[in-house]
Formats: structure tokens, C-alpha cells, sequence
């Protein structure tokens, strides 16, 4: 009974839009008082002690970087570095837009951030040469799913401290169910603009050219590496690489580039803190809303009541991505990872499904929620820095969900999709 009335309120507080830190607090403090003899001090100190946690200082450095490149010139150059690969193919600058998502989500690790710093310029671009708006929109949102699979990843810092996983080890799995989420929004993208007669740049793939805009890119594309090699290589903590991030956006944008003026710097602070403050609030109150599920026995109780339905391993999983994906077309990535992980993991451990495994699939499943409406945060920022109206988006959605949804089923049941990086790395 107290946790119906636990989430009863969750959801009556989300239904009444009360921001989801507070609505976690709000849940927990509420149910301790009518249910029990707790004294409700138990939820400040179980929030100040999940915040005590040195990789969770990551996440505002990488938020920070993110911003910081994301005015300091590096995301053109990583368009027109696209360009001239692959612009020529039919459907180009769709080619181009999802490409540049998975090298720019290799530095921001945030949808709606890479969907911001890529749609700003390719959306009006896809336009002036005939890609129709809602199309356009729609790619760009689906697209800017893979800044929380390709690594570095928000979500996996937050899931990784939630469930003791190891940061490194899920960046690794990321790699390729992020890369495959790109392939298949291109295959889905060159089908539609071939029926739709949308040609590429009409220019031949030119080695010359190719290589005189990777010059020009070749500061923003060292970036994920410098980044990505220092944690993998075992030089940095995510933590220290995400600092590392920072002066190197700064001196890139700052003094190479020339681009990243101090009011940008200012701007960037600023949204740095505030996506932070909230985050940091969501988190703390999220680790009281665990720890009570967690005392309540609710994980065991979801796993006995999942396998009273079926004891098929395959139905189970399908069953909680199902519900995962369901989670995510209503709360954001984040709160739905603090909420779900510690309930849904003891049950797919007990399947045989690893910890690390466990992340991508929720992330993958919770990152679709991105670009499935009511909440579809990248829906919605797509239609705003596009200019179109959000059911023109969501109409053009439908097959690029479609596509990834296949990747997740893949990802979810054929293990060294996932799996293959981290043990190679581990052996």
C-alpha cells in the first residue's frame, strides 16, 4: 500500500507539472508521514550522500564543454568536414546532419544540446535546397538521440553512479550501438529522400577538398579524442577528461578559432549552473526515492510479479523495454534512469543480462522518449530552432523511431553489440 501511494503522488505531481526533483521529494516526504514512524530528515541525508560523489562533478564539466564548443566555431567546421565526405550522396546534407550529430555528441553528451548546435545550422540549410521543413526538423531531432549513447554520456555518469557501474566500461558499450543508431538513420533518411527526389550537393567527392576541410576541422575532430583517449588509456578519471574538455574548448575557440567572444563565455556559465542546479537537486531527492523503493523490497516485487506473467526471459525484457519506452514519451531521460534503475536492474541481472548492458538498453530506450511525443524534448527543440510547427515534426518522425527501435531490439538481445569494447578493453 505505501508504495501505491508513493507513486500515486509521483504521478499527481508530474500530471500537476511540479519540476520532477521536487516531485520526488514531495512523493517520498509524503508517503514516510502517512506510512510510517521515519522522521523525514532521512531524505535530506540520503540526498546529500548521493551527491557525494566525485563522478558526478562530471556532469557540469561536460555540460560546460558542450556549450563552449558549441559557440566557439568547432560545430561548423564539423559540418563542413561532413559535407565534403559524404554531401554528394543522395540525401547529402540529411548524411551530413546525422554524421555531424554523432561527432558532436561525442563532445557535448547531450540530445537536446546536439540538437540546438547542429539544427541551427543544417535545418535552414536542408530548406534552401528543397528538403521539405518537417523532414528536416524531424532527422535533426532523431539524430540528436545519439549524444546520450555515443559517449561522453550524461545519462551514463548519472546511471553508472545510481547502480555502482563502472563510467568507463558503459562508455565503451556506447561506441557502437551509437554508431548503428547513425547508420540506420541514414539508411532510413537516403530511402526517403530518394522517393522524395532530394539529390546531394551535385559536386564529386573531391580528395582536395576532403582534405582541405579537415585541416580546417582538425582542432574540433581531436577533441573526442583528446577526451575519449585519456579516460580509455586510464591517464584520466571521466571527471578529469571532462576538465581537460573545458580549457581545450576554451583555447581552441578562444585563441585558435577565434571565435568564442566573452559574452559567449558568459552565456555559457550561466546555462552551465542552471541545467547543473537542476540536475544536481533532481539527483539528490532521486537517491531518498530509491533508497525507499529499495527498503520496501519494490525491485523484488517487480521481478516476482514479472515472472508470474511468464518465466520466458526473451517476453520479460521485451516487457520492461516496452514500459521503458512508454516512460520515456512522458518523464525526461534522466529522472526516468534515477527512478527505474535501481528497480528494473536486480530483475534483468537475474536474466543474465550485465549491469553495463542493462545502461545502454535503458539509455537507448529512454533516449527514443526523446523524439516521441507528449515529452519529446528534441521534438520540441527541433521545432523551435527550426521554425516548424511541432506537428509537422512529429508526422516525420514516425520511421526514424521506427529504425531505432530495430537497433534497440538488436542492441537489447545480441549482447557483443554492447558488450564486445568493454571486454576486450577488460581482457
Amino acid at each position: 500500500m505505501s508504495v501505491v501511494i508513493l507513486f500515486g503522488f509521483l504521478f499527481l505531481f508530474i500530471f500537476l507539472t511540479i519540476p520532477i526533483g521536487i516531485a520526488l521529494g514531495l512523493a517520498t516526504a509524503l508517503t514516510l508521514m502517512l506510512t510510517s514512524n521515519i522522521p523525514t530528515i532521512i531524505i535530506a541525508q540520503n540526498a546529500f550522500a548521493g551527491l557525494d560523489s566525485f563522478p558526478l562533478m562530471a556532469i557540469p564539466f561536460f555540460i560546460l564543454a558542450g556549450n563552449l564548443m558549441e559557440h566557439g566555431g568547432i560545430s561548423q567546421r564539423i559540418l563542413d568536414f561532413a559535407d565534403s565526405l559524404i554531401g554528394f550522396i543522395t540525401g547529402g546534407l540529411a548524411m551530413v546532419t546525422t554524421v555531424s550529430c554523432m561527432f558532436f555528441a561525442a563532445i557535448s553528451g547531450s540530445g537536446p544540446a546536439t540538437v540546438s548546435a547542429i539544427g541551427t545550422f543544417m535545418m535552414p540549410a536542408m530548406e534552401r535546397r528543397g528538403y521539405d521543413g518537417g523532414f528536416g526538423a524531424a532527422l535533426t531531432a532523431a539524430a540528436g538521440t545519439i549524444g546520450v549513447v555515443i559517449p561522453p554520456s550524461i545519462p551514463f555518469v548519472i546511471y553508472a553512479v545510481a547502480t555502482g557501474t563502472s563510467i568507463s566500461d558503459l562508455f565503451l558499450a556506447g561506441i557502437i550501438p551509437g554508431v548503428l543508431m547513425g547508420l540506420a538513420l541514414m539508411t532510413t533518411s537516403y530511402v526517403i529522400c530518394k522517393k522524395n527526389g532530394w539529390k546531394g550537393s551535385g559536386k564529386k567527392l573531391s580528395i582536395k577538398l576532403v582534405g582541405k576541410e579537415f585541416v580546417n576541422a582538425f582542432w574540433a575532430l581531436l577533441m573526442p579524442i583528446i577526451i575519449l583517449g585519456s579516460i580509455y588509456s586510464s591517464v584520466c578519471t571521466p571527471t578529469e577528461a571532462a576538465v581537460i574538455g573545458i580549457v581545450y574548448a576554451l583555447i581552441i575557440g578562444k585563441f585558435v578559432y577565434k571565435q568564442l567572444e566573452n559574452r559567449f563565455i558568459y552565456k555559457a556559465l550561466v546555462s552551465t549552473a542552471l541545467i547543473n542546479g537542476a540536475t544536481s537537486y533532481m539527483i539528490g531527492l532521486s537517491t531518498s526515492f530509491a533508497n525507499y523503493l529499495t527498503m520496501e523490497q519494490v525491485p523484488n516485487t517487480v521481478a516476482m510479479l514479472l515472472t508470474t506473467i511468464t518465466d520466458n526471459r526473451i517476453v520479460i525484457i521485451l516487457i520492461i523495454n516496452l514500459f521503458l519506452l512508454v516512460i520515456g514519451c512522458f518523464i525526461d531521460n534522466i529522472s526516468s534512469c534515477l527512478i527505474l534503475a535501481p528497480i528494473f536492474l536486480p530483475v534483468v541481472v537475474g536474466l543474465g543480462m550485465s549491469p553495463i548492458q542493462f545502461g545502454i538498453v535503458l539509455t537507448m530506450n529512454l533516449a527514443i522518449g526523446f523524439i516521441t511525443p507528449p515529452y519529446g524534448a528534441n521534438l520540441f527543440v527541433a521545432s523551435g530552432v527550426g521554425g516548424v510547427q511541432f506537428e509537422r515534426v512529429a508526422k516525420n518522425i514516425i520511421p526514424f523511431v521506427a529504425s531505432l527501435i530495430l537497433i534497440l531490439l538488436i542492441t537489447t538481445f545480441w549482447e557483443p553489440v554492447s558488450m564486445l569494447l568493454p571486454n576486450m578493453f577488460s581482457n
